[in-house]
């Protein structure tokens, strides 16, 4: 028994350990479907979070650690149940071919046992996979991101680019300002910059900036872009106020050296509210930006402005070759040529090259090109992309000028033919006349606010300082020629009504069935070479106030002016031709201005003093006017301004008779008058009304006159031609004082004298009433056998004027011409602040220019024009004068 027992227990330990395994070997087929169905839903979790995690990262976020730790061990754990499966799989295929034996019940059993192991870890990452709550964060702020550029940026940017660099390196520059007319090339230029600091050599800064500002200008968009780029979390964000944004932005800013760029600026953006710290005092940051305009860089306080210019011609017509591309270039031997006329009508601006360049790239004949550039030239309106790509995107800048007003003078501009030297005086004078400036009732006011207009339409890059001609003085303006045709084609509501501004430029003859077209044109503008066939009845221009240039029409057709119900302008200055005026001008009961300088008209038809509106008479420089009617001039009751000067022999008009009618009129307030005898000039100081209109005063060939006693403050222009027996020039206050010239006074200064003219006055040694007149811009003394100096050195003993202003501080034109006795300009160096142009010619003993060796500092000073055997015979104290100076020597 005692032997038999142990084998009975044994027995059955045996088989209920078999019993068991038997057990898990039947449900094992079960357990292995569950494994599968759990894996399965693992596996579509693991999809779902794979594919949230590839959405953010295409929107720059990297997974987080978590989440990759998690995809790495669902990767892993399917790898391991999918051995499992198999050796399963396995074993259980051997016992179906009946195969039985200890080892392979054991190896059964033990896989058995794995399989709620694995069923379990797989419930657990499906678990924990269906819980993320964020499966990626945003991928720390790159150093700088990169703007798409064409491999070859725009030719002509290396030199601004280049110059902002420099600023960039420069610790005392902060904020770089970027300026130039729509167009030009700013935002490629700041792209060009941005990219820049991908080079691991540029890496002085700690993050780089970009934000699109454009208009109008929104600061919440503003702060946005900033906040993106610093990675400013939700919570720290959401919600808060301008302010609460502004104080975040910059306490992460302070932080951190950066460079902001800011583009398509259009009015001042204060970098405080933003959330921009302040520049400087240690804090090497730095702000550039690109605007339109001059005023924007001075609202933003920008430390240097830099302003991006047209293309040269040369590499203007490489831009345009490179757009129009190689096959149409070589399509036909003759294109080449035609290439660089159309280039050159877009006159450097690197939009109107690309805009145009695009339209005529699919052009592959001779005969297409010189199709597109006829239409070019009358009608640019017409290519293809002009309006929408080239003339919508710089009609912005007008968009943003302040008023009506100011909108309407620039417009006016585009009356001027192609590459027209504008003459600033002149064109203020039309503003005023069409009643553009009529806010102001004082002509003075209204040319004050029309010179402000100017200004700021050069500041906003829509018109550039013209060039002065030789001899002559004043500003003088250009419009750039796709600005004009912008200006046409807003002048004429985008195009929606072609004739309403008319400007014909050499083009022949017009025929009658052209000039019935007018009639719904609002303004009229003929110039070089146009002239009007002879009409069968007289035209309609019901809607025209404006007539101007007519330069080379000598007669008009019968009948052309009686349908002018509504006409304000007309202005035929200049026309060399023009020697009679119709007589149905007097019928014009509407007109305002009437120019006929430098015309050759020898009678003007009494029916004028029907011109009962006439606000402006302008008669300049009519060599071959013989007669003034009388009462013509004093039955203008509404004139205002009347010029009758630069008449070099002197009108066979009767002076006195003319000042006593212009005496006679109530609103008359800028007189410019040439006399010619004594008689004459006691008229005109006997009156006060006329001594406080007269503006500009001509003295020519004044007999008998040895002594000229002006009254000191309302003269403007003072010119002094072949007055051979005048020696002396004093100032006169209004109680009559006589002031010595030699000694100032400063009560008796002329205040307003801007131009002085010496011309041929052999007796008038003493100039130093010039003192006197300490704003003078314009000095032309010419002709003269016994000046020896302009200032006499015993007046040398300061720089300074009782007015408290340095002599010629505001002197912008000096001309020095047949003098050959003149030794000295004045006897102390000056800096000649203002110096735009220096003209000397035949002034041998002339061997000192006063300058000092700030003279080039202001960065006025454009030329000096004089011989070549006078400029090397100069002596220099300091020779670091001569060197400023030299580079703006010109020999003539």
């Amino acid at each position: 028994m005692d032997f038999v027992s142990p084998v009975l227990d044994v027995t059955s330990r045996i088989c209920n350990c078999v019993g068991g395994r038997a057990d898990h070997l039947r449900r094992l087929p079960q357990k292995l479907n569950s494994l599968r169905a759990a894996m399965e839903k693992l596996n579509n979790v693991y999809k779902d979070v794979k594919e949230r995690v590839e959405r953010e990262e295409n929107l720059e976020k990297k997974r987080t650690h978590v989440v990759g730790g998690w995809m790495e061990r669902v990767e892993a754990m399917e790898k391991e149940v999918n051995e499992l499966l198999d050796r399963c799989d396995e074993e259980i295929q051997k016992k179906c071919l009946g195969i039985y034996c200890s080892k392979i019940c054991r190896a059964i059993y033990k896989l058995a046992k794995m399989v709620p192991e694995k069923m379990d870890a797989v419930a657990e990452l499906q678990s924990e996979g269906s819980n993320f709550q964020e499966v990626a964060v945003p991928l720390p702020s790159p150093h700088v991101i990169e703007r798409p550029l064409e491999e070859k940026p725009l030719v002509g940017l290396d030199s601004p680019f280049r110059e902002v660099w420099r600023y960039l390196k420069d610790k005392q520059v902060g904020t770089i300002g970027i300026y130039g007319m729509g167009g030009v090339g700013k935002t490629t230029l700041l792209k060009k910059i941005s990219n820049k600091f991908l080079q691991s050599s540029n890496k002085a800064f700690d993050i780089v900036i970009w934000v699109v500002v454009s208009r109008p200008t929104n600061l919440g968009r503003v702060q946005e872009t900033i906040r993106s780029r610093l990675q400013i979390p939700d919570d720290r964000w959401k919600g808060s106020e301008e302010d609460d944004k502004a104080a975040e932005i910059c306490r992460i800013l302070k932080t951190k050296k950066f460079v902001l760029l800011l583009d398509d600026i259009w009015e001042p953006l204060d970098p405080l509210r933003v959330g921009i710290p302040p520049l400087g005092h240690g804090n090497e940051s730095k702000i550039v930006f690109t605007t339109r305009s001059e005023d924007v860089c001075r609202g933003m306080a920008a430390r240097k402005s830099i302003k991006v210019e047209c293309l040269e011609e040369k590499e203007a017509l490489s831009l345009f070759q490179a757009k129009v591309g190689e096959n149409t270039l070589n399509s036909h031997p003759d294109i080449q040529k035609l290439v660089e006329m159309v280039a050159k009508e877009c006159k450097g601006l690197p939009l109107a090259l690309i805009v145009i360049a695009r339209a005529m790239a699919s052009a592959k004949t001779p005969q297409e090109w010189e199709r597109n550039l006829q239409k070019l030239r009358m009608h640019p309106k017409d290519v293809a992309g002009t309006e929408n790509d080239l003339f919508s995107v710089l009609a912005f800048s007008y968009d943003c000028l302040p008023d009506e007003a100011t909108r309407s003078c620039f417009l006016y501009c585009s009356l001027f033919p192609e590459d027209y030297q504008i003459q600033s005086e002149h064109l203020i004078q039309l503003w005023i006349g069409e009643g553009f400036l009529d806010e102001y009732d004082d002509i003075q006011e209204a040319r004050n606010q029309g010179g402000e207009i100017i200004q700021m339409l050069k500041r906003a890059c829509l018109l550039e300082a013209g060039t002065t001609p030789f001899l002559e003085e004043g500003e003088y303006l250009k419009m750039h020629d796709v600005l004009r045709d912008m200006a046409l084609w807003l002048a004429c509501e985008k195009g929606k009504k072609k004739n309403k501004f008319v400007v014909k430029d050499g083009v022949g003859v017009i025929r009658g069935r052209e000039v019935e077209k007018w009639k719904d044109a609002q303004r009229i503008s003929l110039w070089n070479e146009t002239k009007i066939e002879k009409l069968r009845e007289p035209p309609q221009f019901p809607n025209t106030e404006t007539l101007i240039g007519c330069s080379m029409m000598s007669t008009f057709p019968s009948g052309f002016f009686t349908n002018m119900s509504i006409i304000r302008v007309l202005d035929f200055s200049n026309n060399r031709t023009l020697n009679l005026l119709p007589a149905e001008i007097g019928n014009l009961a509407t007109l305002q201005y009437l120019n006929l300088s430098h015309t050759w008209i020898i009678h003007l038809p009494i029916e004028l003093k029907n011109l009962k509106k006439l606000r402006f008479l302008i008669l300049d420089g009519m060599f071959s006017l013989r007669s003034l009617r009388n009462q013509m001039v004093s039955s203008l009751s509404s004139l205002q301004l009347f010029s009758m000067k630069f008449l070099s022999s002197g009108p066979l008009v009767d002076e006195i008779m003319l000042l006593e009618e212009l005496e006679q009129l109530e609103h008359i307030n800028d007189i410019s008058i040439m006399l010619t005898s004594i008689q004459s000039i006691q008229r005109l100081f006997e009156s006060h009304k006329l001594t406080r209109s007269t503006k500009s005063l001509n003295l020519v060939q004044c007999k008998g006159v040895n002594q000229v006693q002006l009254l000191s403050p309302c003269i403007k222009e003072l010119m002094l031609l072949r007055c051979h027996e005048l020696e002396e020039v004093k100032i006169i206050h209004f109680e009559k004082q006589v002031v010595p010239s030699k000694f100032p006074n400063p009560q008796c200064c002329f205040n307003h004298l801007l131009s002085v003219r010496i011309n041929a006055c052999n007796k008038l040694l003493d100039l130093n009433w010039l003192m006197h007149a300490p704003k003078l811009q314009s000095l032309y003394i010419a002709h003269s056998e016994i000046i020896e100096k302009v200032i006499e050195d015993e007046r040398s003993d300061g720089s300074e004027i009782e007015s408290g202003f340095s002599v010629f501080s505001r002197l912008i034109y000096l001309t020095l011409i047949d003098l050959p006795k003149l030794e000295s300009i004045y006897g102390l160096v000056l800096s000649f602040p203002s110096l735009r142009e220096i003209n000397v010619w035949n002034c041998p003993r002339l061997k000192n220019l006063p300058f000092d060796c700030n003279i080039c500092m202001s960065k006025q000073l454009e030329k000096i024009i004089g011989q070549q055997k006078w400029w090397h015979g100069l002596e220099w104290e300091d020779q670091t004068v001569m060197h400023n100076l030299t580079p703006y020597f010109q020999p003539r």
